[in-house]
């Protein structure tokens, strides 16, 4: 009776949390859209510098860290622009226009740190009225329900060789 009280909580766990995804991604996705506008603006100014001097972005680049301390560290950051906008923008290419069910499947282009710890800081969980909700919902309870499930017949099976001695 408690194992199956357990597994029941467990789906019922599992059902809320995995609930949550639709609109988690969601959110997530119009973050990294606003991360790829900034990043974009900034590039662009940086460029359009470059272009005033004739210098393509390398050679700007190359004369910045050649600008002592302060220059070194200002082409490093700027180079840490350029890679994380070529990355971010990539992911946001994928996930532009997918619904839920895309993109549990690009689960990978969801994993800046960042707008992970952005995301999820003003993240409000709420119950889901939408189909993709409903369907993450029951996809939850069942594999809620079925690791509470191996859990308990595990731990049984565990009981069973190390417990009480069977009378004769």
């Amino acid at each position: 009776m408690i194992g199956r009280t357990l597994v029941l909580v467990a789906g019922f766990g599992g059902a809320v949390g995995f609930s949550q995804f639709p609109e988690f991604s969601q959110q997530y996705t119009q973050r990294l859209g606003g991360t790829v506008d900034e990043l974009q603006r900034v590039v662009a100014e940086f460029d359009a510098d470059a272009a005033k001097l004739n210098l393509t972005r390398d050679e700007a680049i190359d004369q910045l860290s050649q600008g002592g301390a302060f220059g070194a560290a200002r082409a490093d950051s700027m180079n840490a622009n350029f890679q994380r906008l070529s990355e971010l923008s990539a992911d946001l290419n994928a996930l532009q226009g997918a619904g839920p069910f895309t993109r549990a499947s690009l689960l990978p282009h969801l994993t800046d740190p960042v707008l992970m710890e952005r995301t999820w800081d003003s993240y409000k969980p709420a119950v889901p009225v939408t189909f993709e909700g409903g369907t993450f919902a029951a996809l939850g309870f069942g594999i809620g329900a079925f690791a509470l499930a191996i859990l308990n017949g595990f731990f049984r099976r565990i009981g069973r060789l190390f417990g009480r001695p069977k009378p004769a």
